[in-house]
């Protein structure tokens, strides 16, 4: 037997940030790390886990025998196992043996720092270190421009085993190939940024990634870890920004993972109520434990640091901010001031935005927040929960109700396409058409749409397109910019075969358009979250269902008219307010025949008349197209 050599890559000075809850770099020391020892070459191991009385690394490299190497508990009382194993190499998996002081309970579980894990379903940690050698400087330098928020934000949200798959393997593609084939893509697409749904390691496919147990680890489902930051570089070089999708609300039950780690409730909080999800059967991170605390923040700036992530979106806000989610009166039990407000998850979400923009002030963190909770992407200082951006789930739910009903019932409904606007500015908002809302049942979003299939179309580009003119950044889930005819399955790749019929092609090349449209036109996303970037024309016309307004830039001088027309009927000399003399110029329009639309296009300037219309002093008339969105520039 090889003995375990007493080693430390702790100071005093880590123990004691570890133990208040302060220590954000915690992956410099947990986890498996290659070192030399006495001139031996081999792997420091260190765990947390307070309540064991046995801790063992069990491995390749020992036949996976318990007890063959016991790692050395720390003096101070700190929980944390640790020591020297000589010999032990890049490659070789390995899990701890953890014998509990509670009970007698046996448990092999999963290094939760490590940096590779086997494929699944096999589940044991590797040990692993690449000397990636990074090619994004210039991005890096630069990025804080692509990620501020007076910046255009246009996000392409991918689940990457079942964006393309190699047909004829039947398998992902590999970080490698995506590399390639969806870097190429989303360029080509003109998105600015791809968010990715969950690529840290999970066990279970049907998850889609939001049940992690390896939470420093890419999903080896694809590659490597060095593979998956090529990914990265790629992406960097073509002037595309990444966001990751990140968990830190709930874990799954798995006997490897996290969950009754040392034969405690160590990871998770003890108390059901507060620690065990009904709705998704998982655990809750126990935010009132401070070394909790900081595991969670070291692997949110683990992302940021090592692979040079643009951003987080950060999964279930609403679930940890309130007691009472998704629970019956008496499975829950109120705060200390008698409210519903978890103190704890508050002051974490806090606290890591604090270090995120303080390590990482041109990153981007973004809340899938459901709720009216106030401020959450205010600053802290100011009292909110600090986060960039926040999802406005309210006006995907009512944009997607009012777009699925027959137009000629939508003049009754008005107010769920206006509504949105009355709260606009209260938060910076992000406006997602994410995978939630193409999945069980709800059906794509092409395919619930009214009409024929022109119609569909039609109302799919001028859902677009109000999208991309109303305030706030945008993203748009995978399949959804080439009109995805089936609901998304995560089991296959999406759809390509349909852009071998027109209105699906005329539809992706109006995306691209669209985007390239929003990011070359400032008065869309310079005052984004500014109520002066946005001003009604008239919201009020229900007869016909249609609204009009401006959006304006940090250029007094510039602003851009959209008019929408949610019903097939052309409308010639449809009048509207405008708010200077002029001529008006149409820059965009989503009937253009090449866009598959019927052609009712305003081919020549019109001529801006002085008359007291819609609240303004000018007035013009314009030919609306069916379906439709024009968009106009005053010369």
């Amino acid at each position: 037997m090889t003995n375990v050599t007493v080693y430390s890559l702790f100071t005093d000075f880590d123990i004691s940030l570890f133990k208040a809850g302060k220590h954000y770099r915690l992956y410099e020391k947990f986890g498996s790390h290659l070192t030399t020892v006495n001139g031996i070459e081999g792997v420091y191991f260190a765990v947390w886990a307070p309540s064991a009385k046995q801790v063992s690394v069990i491995g390749d490299f020992n036949h996976w025998q318990d007890g063959e190497h016991p790692l050395n508990v720390r003096w101070d009382s700190s929980g944390i196992w640790e020591g020297f194993i000589p010999f032990v190499e890049k490659g070789m998996a390995y899990k701890y043996k953890i014998h509990s002081n509670n009970n007698g309970y046996i448990s092999e579980k999963a290094d939760p720092y490590a940096r590779r894990f086997e494929h699944p379903p096999k589940t044991a940690s590797i040990v692993w270190e690449d000397n990636y050698q990074w090619k994004d400087k210039s991005w890096m330098k630069t990025r804080k421009k692509h990620n501020a928020l007076n910046a255009p934000y246009s996000v392409y949200e991918v689940h990457l085993g079942s964006w393309k798959r190699h047909l004829e393997e039947d398998r992902f593609l590999s970080y490698f190939e995506l590399a390639d084939e969806l870097v190429n893509y989303v360029k080509e697409m003109n998105f600015t940024h791809v968010e990715l749904m969950p690529i840290m390691e999970y066990p279970y496919e049907p998850s889609w990634g939001y049940q992690l147990t390896g939470y420093f680890a890419p999903t080896s489902r694809f590659g490597y870890p060095d593979e998956f930051k090529y990914l990265v570089d790629k992406l960097h070089e073509n002037g595309i920004g990444i966001i990751l999708d990140w968990v830190p609300s709930h874990f799954p039950e798995d006997a490897h993972g996290l969950g009754f780690f040392d034969g405690s409730h160590l990871y998770e909080h003890p108390d059901k109520r507060k620690g065990y999800h009904q709705d998704w059967k998982s655990l809750i991170f126990n935010y009132e434990r401070n070394e909790v605390r900081s595991f969670l923040i070291s692997n949110a700036i683990f992302w940021l640091d090592q692979y040079h992530a643009d951003g987080l979106r950060v999964d279930a806000v609403a679930s940890m901010l309130f007691l009472d989610y998704s629970r019956e009166e008496g499975e829950w039990e109120p705060n200390e001031y008698g409210t519903n407000e978890n103190l704890a998850a508050i002051s974490f979400l806090k606290e890591l935005n604090e270090e995120v923009y303080k390590s990482f002030p041109d990153v981007q963190t973004i809340a899938e927040e459901s709720t009216a909770f106030p401020m959450v992407s205010k600053p802290t200082f100011m009292g909110g929960l600090g986060f960039g951006m926040k999802w406005m789930m309210g006006w995907m739910h009512d944009t997607l109700l009012y777009f699925s009903k027959d137009p000629i019932y939508r003049k009754y409904h008005q107010n769920e396409i206006t509504f949105s606007l009355a709260y606009a500015f209260t938060e910076n908002f992000m406006l997602p058409l994410s995978h939630d809302e193409v999945v069980y049942g709800k059906k794509s979003i092409l395919s619930r749409l009214p009409g024929d299939e022109w119609q569909r179309f039609a109302n799919l580009r001028l859902l677009y397109g109000y999208m991309f003119t109303h305030p706030g950044t945008k993203l748009l889930f995978m399949g959804g910019e080439f009109g995805q005819y089936e609901e998304w399955n995560f089991q296959q790749s999406l759809d390509w075969n349909l852009l071998g019929f027109e209105p699906h092609k005329k539809l992706q090349n109006y995306f691209k358009e669209l985007n390239k449209f929003y990011k070359t036109t400032p008065e869309l996303f310079e005052k984004s979250f500014d109520n002066d970037g946005f001003e009604w024309i008239s919201f009020d016309d229900t007869e016909n269902a249609v609204i009009s307004y401006i959006r304006k830039g940090q250029n007094i001088e510039n602003e851009i008219i959209v008019v929408c027309n949610f019903t097939p009927i052309l409308h010639q000399k449809y009048k509207i307010g405008v708010p200077k003399k002029g001529k008006l110029k149409e820059i965009f329009n989503s009937d253009a025949k090449k866009f598959g639309g019927s052609g009712v296009i305003n081919s020549k300037q019109i001529t801006i008349k002085k008359e007291v219309w819609n609240g303004k002093k000018y007035a013009a008339e314009i030919t609306l197209p069916p379906l439709g969105i024009a968009i106009f520039k005053i010369k």
